[in-house]
């Protein structure tokens, strides 16, 4: 055999192979989970607020108010004690706090269950800082129409008008038996102390994905709105949050207050091997000027449960104007 013969099988070997390699690498690289998993855990519904070059995490995270988290770039997160305690009204189910800066104060709507009767409802406090303390502005619920409620959210048009959505508990609102998470549309007055007019219905559990799970309990929960080109997109979350099928879906509308028209398939939902029942999303821009969401896996990905982890990734919307949760 002729060096010259051995030297060009030898180069031809070592071209494939790194072809090759390089070639699984590209694979695995595309297959990798592009999901920022945060070590904040034991913790359920999280919303980031970006302020002053800073995010701050608020979270379900205790059963007597809501603790929150910083970090100066998505990864690395501290706890910073509680921002909210001591709720004139509310006795225990401290839920899915969210916080908004307006008119130079800190607003945070969240949920809890009522000392009064026993039963879930919405509440809002404010603060001069995002770290608190925040109070609430009435001694009790925002309101009460006589049926439990949760996951509140608020959405502000361009145009400065505010939309409020919140959810009709399952755990009180029983459809032919089958006990129906709600998600409800309200306008809201200016300084959040009252709703206007009566709430109206914009989305149910009536999809397969939504509804073959589970025949006698069925969620749509965990609202969140964003706006893009001129479209409403509605996030929100079905199926049971104890599940690894907690998805998050998606919906679109021309108004804020619908109708809005459901995706067939959730835009997020479990992975396997990787996270499991990835749900109550929320959208936010970061300090690089792209869009992000927040949202809950379970914590032990083969023990699904009430303790959740926070977890981070990019969202976009393609070409056809879809939205998208990069998995």
């Amino acid at each position: 055999m002729s060096k010259s013969y051995t030297f060009v099988n030898v180069f031809t070997f070592v071209v494939i192979f790194l072809l090759l390699f390089t070639n699984d690498a590209c694979y695995k690289k595309k297959e990798s989970s592009s999901v920022i998993k945060t070590s904040i855990t034991g913790i359920g519904d999280p919303f980031i607020l970006l302020h002053e070059g800073k995010y701050y995490m608020y979270a379900t995270s205790a059963s007597d108010g809501f603790k929150y988290f910083v970090s100066e770039n998505l990864t690395d997160w501290e706890e910073g004690g509680y921002c909210y305690k001591n709720s004139p009204w509310g006795e225990c189910d401290f839920w899915a706090p969210e916080v908004y800066y307006r008119k130079g104060k800190f607003y945070m709507i969240y949920s809890a269950r009522w000392a009064k009767n026993h039963s879930l409802r919405l509440g809002v406090a404010v603060a001069d800082k995002p770290e608190g303390p925040f109070i609430d502005i009435k001694n009790e619920p925002l309101f009460d129409y006589g049926y439990a409620t949760i996951d509140a959210t608020l959405f502000t048009d361009e145009d400065g008008k505010e939309y409020f959505y919140f959810v009709r508990d399952c755990s009180e609102n029983v459809i032919n038996g089958v006990h129906t998470s709600v998600i409800y549309y309200s306008a809201i007055n200016e300084d959040l102390t009252a709703l206007i007019g009566e709430p109206v219905k914009i989305s149910e559990p009536d999809l397969p994905w939504e509804l073959e799970k589970d025949s006698t309990w069925q969620w749509n929960e965990g609202p969140y709105v964003y706006k893009h080109a001129g479209k409403y997109y509605l996030n929100y979350s079905g199926n049971c949050y104890a599940s690894r099928y907690y998805s998050i879906g998606c919906a679109v509308s021309d108004s804020p207050f619908g109708p809005f028209k459901k995706y067939d398939q959730p835009v997020l939902k479990y992975k396997e091997n990787e996270y499991s029942g990835p749900g109550h999303n929320m959208i936010f821009k970061g300090k690089d000027g792209k869009l992000y969401t927040t949202f809950h896996i379970h914590t032990h990905y083969d023990a699904p449960s009430g303790d959740r982890r926070a977890c981070i990734t990019e969202v976009y919307f393609d070409e056809k104007g879809e939205f998208k949760i990069l998995p």
